[in-house]
């Protein structure tokens, strides 16, 4: 257990630092100016005042439990810290370099996690408490001589963490919200400053287990379209098998998520494509690294872990090439046995308008009528699809052996000119549901 707690604190880490630095990481980049994208609960009515986010985050999940379940819930988030900088006089000043090393003002962040449980699968309401406070760094020449100071200030955040237990088919229905019932905000500075900041929950059930929003089991499919979200999504956390550990995600993302062993460092960016940001930061000037180093001190392990790569490490980040269907049904025809897929044979050998692929014993092809259960990926654009009726265009086989179904949806407005114009979705058999055509003749 202790293995797969590390697993899903290892996601959520990279959840609760999602957006927290943007590249090229220099403070007066464009992209630095809107940072804390993510699982922001803003204080009371500051959203309403377009200072900032909504208090609230909400969400819904089911389990197989009993009476002698327990339940724990830890709550994370990050508390801004704002640095600011006091000359040798004592006046406010945008930058000090002390001893080789700039310093700058900038809002930093502090890690917090308030845990409750173990407890029974009952209704509670908690209140989460975090106190304000400053600290002082005072910097020193070489000589001792004093240079200036740094200061840190915090303002208090308070909340609630509220769950609620109910019984649904076949399953308990479990209800979290995280609230911020801080004091208003002024302005957009103090908003941000009295807000939980990429705020997230990991749940862990003991004598029980979570029951998969993304994929549940047919008996469970009722209760878990009864289940609402409101800025998060829980999905299955810890290793594939692992169903003691629920993970209420600000961003999305699918069951079991985990961190690709070719990450070997946080990188902290909005959808991070670590190749991407490395060669990016690898690519800075001396003085833009200067200036970086002096915004976090992550920023600078960042630049220095950058700088340090190998030839061997950093091409590991390039990628690599994963078969996730391999077994799908082929496309009928098929193209012959030892027909290389660029050969002019291969394309005469199928005809995407006209082939078809066995569904559950049934043949899909031009012109059948499917329902769309996407649930072989977490893509935010196919689940807006989940239960909608769709009619097929076109069946295609990638030159890796995967079969690709192109769809229409039939309530949509401009479905006859999206398959003019040949814009189609596309689905995996198995996210198909045959709604008629032929059986597959034996």
């Amino acid at each position: 257990m202790e293995t797969a707690r590390a697993r899903a604190r290892a996601v959520a880490d990279a959840v609760l630092y999602e957006g927290y630095l943007l590249y090229p990481y220099r403070a007066n980049a464009r992209k630095n100016q809107t940072r804390w994208q993510f699982g922001v609960l803003g204080p009371p009515g500051s959203a309403a005042a377009g200072l900032g986010e909504d208090p609230e985050l909400r969400a819904q999940c089911l389990l197989d439990a009993t009476e002698a379940s327990g339940l724990a819930l830890t709550v994370r988030f990050l508390q801004l810290q704002r640095r600011r900088l006091e000359d040798t006089n004592g006046d406010p000043c945008a930058e000090l370099v002390v001893n080789g090393r700039t310093w700058i003002g900038w809002d930093e962040a502090v890690e917090r996690e308030v845990t409750v449980g173990p407890m029974p699968l009952a209704a509670g309401v908690f209140t989460l408490s975090i106190p304000g406070g400053t600290d002082t760094e005072e910097l020193l020449e070489p000589d001792g001589a004093h240079a200036g100071r740094v200061l840190r200030t915090r303002l208090p955040l308070t909340g609630e963490l509220e769950v609620r237990v109910e019984p649904a088919p076949g399953a308990r229905k479990m209800s979290i919200m995280v609230r911020n019932t801080g004091t208003a905000a002024t302005d957009k500075d103090d908003a941000i400053a009295r807000s939980f900041i990429g705020a997230h929950v990991l749940a862990e059930v003991a004598a029980g287990q979570f029951i998969s929003l993304i994929d549940p089991p047919d008996e469970a499919m009722a209760a878990v379209a009864g289940c609402t979200q409101d800025r998060c999504f829980p999905v299955l956390a810890g290793p594939p098998g692992e169903y003691r550990l629920m993970l209420i995600s600000p961003i999305i993302l699918y069951d079991h998520p985990e961190i690709a062993e070719q990450s070997e460092m946080a990188l902290y960016d909005s959808t991070e494509i670590d190749e991407i940001l490395t060669l990016r930061v690898i690519t800075m000037t001396d003085e833009e690294k200067v200036v970086a180093r002096a915004t976090d001190p992550r920023a600078a392990r960042i630049i220095d872990a950058c700088d340090a790569l190998d030839p061997d490490t950093l091409g590991r980040l390039h990628g690599v090439l994963r078969d996730p269907h391999r077994g799908d049904p082929g496309v009928l025809p098929e193209v012959p046995i030892g027909t290389d897929w660029w050969d002019p044979d291969a394309d005469a050998a199928v005809r995407p308008e006209s082939d078809a692929v066995a569904v559950g014993g049934t043949l899909v092809r031009r012109g059948s009528r499917v329902r769309l259960r996407p649930a072989r990926r977490a893509d935010a654009h196919d689940l807006f699809y989940d239960g909608r009726t769709a009619r097929v265009v076109t069946v295609h086989q990638d030159v890796d052996g995967a079969t690709h179904i192109g769809v229409v949806v039939e309530d949509d407005p401009a479905a006859e000119l999206h398959e003019w114009y040949g814009r189609y979705l596309y689905f995996a058999p198995e996210e198909i549901e045959p709604l008629d055509g032929a059986r597959e003749e034996r």
